[in-house]
């Protein structure tokens, strides 16, 4: 198993590595696609690699059937991957989250040993009864309620339930994005000192997501504009790990035609029923429109698409609705 992140990244030197990371909790639906869709292109139209990455993480829903039918569903596609997958082709493996427990614990190790994570003993009610009033967008800001007197401290063992906690500097965190342009994120206001591993000793997708990005070689990381803002935590961590940090590309959000972000429970756009009413080509030509790739949804292969494949034609909105 290799943990050596430059070790990984010279074995490419120069070669794009991209990344599809699904949760195998359900069935992929068209915004899905797109996101699988765009990193593939972006990393085709520069000659790279791509990794499928199978992120379970979250044992009651993920499963085993889950992840079959993406990889099904993309070669049903057309979209080829290198490495990754069920049967763990590639030299970074494994390519499932669920076995990389011993990976992200050397990391949550050196992470402590800077002196800025700490047990947290809150409950979600204890962190709620601290939200403004005015908070309604849903996001949920950590105040600090067990963060040491002072940091850098040394980890303190406590008998009592808790999750690890990392401190977070009142500091902007600068990154661009290759759609939505530089982005200025301030982690004490945005999200306060966020959790490392939970009280049940599930791994947070922050720490994991970081350190596998880094141990596959990934040099570019696309996914849905709901993740944009989570970056500059991921920024953070790449800085006190000493971790190259990859390139970003965040793409709009798929929608129903009521404006809500597509999930695995809108079935009407879900891969069982697209692949019993369309063509694979009919699917790429419609998501190729979709990105601005083409000027109508004419049925194309998605290799047709890798030499008209530029990030300056993807629409910088919000939501793209479908029917």
């Amino acid at each position: 198993m290799n943990t050596d992140t430059t070790l990984a990244e010279k074995e490419t030197p120069g070669v794009p590595v991209g990344r599809f990371a699904p949760s195998p909790t359900g069935r992929m639906h068209l915004g899905n696609l797109f996101t699988a869709l765009m990193s593939w292109l972006s990393v085709r139209s520069r000659g790279g690699r791509w990794v499928l990455r199978i992120e379970d993480l979250d044992p009651q829903r993920s499963k085993i059937e889950h992840a079959r039918m993406i990889e099904d569903d993309l070669d049903w596609l057309g979209l080829d991957f290198d490495e990754g997958g069920l049967d763990g082709r590639g030299a970074h493996g494994p390519y499932r989250q669920s076995e990389r427990g011993a990976i992200y614990e050397e990391y949550l190790d050196r992470l402590r040993a800077t002196g800025y994570t700490y047990p947290c003993t809150c409950t979600r009610a204890d962190i709620m009864a601290t939200q403004a009033p005015h908070q309604s967008d849903g996001r949920v800001i950590y105040g600090g309620r067990c963060r040491p007197a002072l940091l850098p401290s040394p980890w303190r063992e406590t008998e009592a339930k808790h999750s690890t906690r990392l401190y977070v500097p009142d500091e902007e965190i600068l990154f661009t994005d290759r759609v939505y342009g530089p982005q200025s994120v301030n982690l004490t206001r945005e999200c306060g000192d966020f959790i490392l591993r939970r009280a049940d000793g599930a791994w947070a997708y922050q720490l994991a997501v970081v350190v596998d990005d880094a141990l596959m070689g990934v040099t570019e990381v696309v996914r849905g504009s709901d993740l944009l803002l989570s970056t500059a935590q991921q920024v953070y961590l790449c800085r006190l790990l000493g971790l190259t940090v990859p390139e970003y590309a965040h793409v709009p959000l798929v929608c129903n035609t009521e404006g809500r972000r597509l999930s695995k429970r809108d079935m009407s756009l879900n891969m069982a029923l697209l692949r019993e009413q369309h063509t694979p080509r009919e699917i790429i030509g419609r998501l190729a429109h979709m990105a601005g790739l083409l000027d109508s949804p004419t049925p194309c292969e998605a290799r047709e698409l890798i030499p008209l494949f530029n990030w300056k034609k993807m629409p910088r909105i919000e939501c793209i609705q479908v029917e």
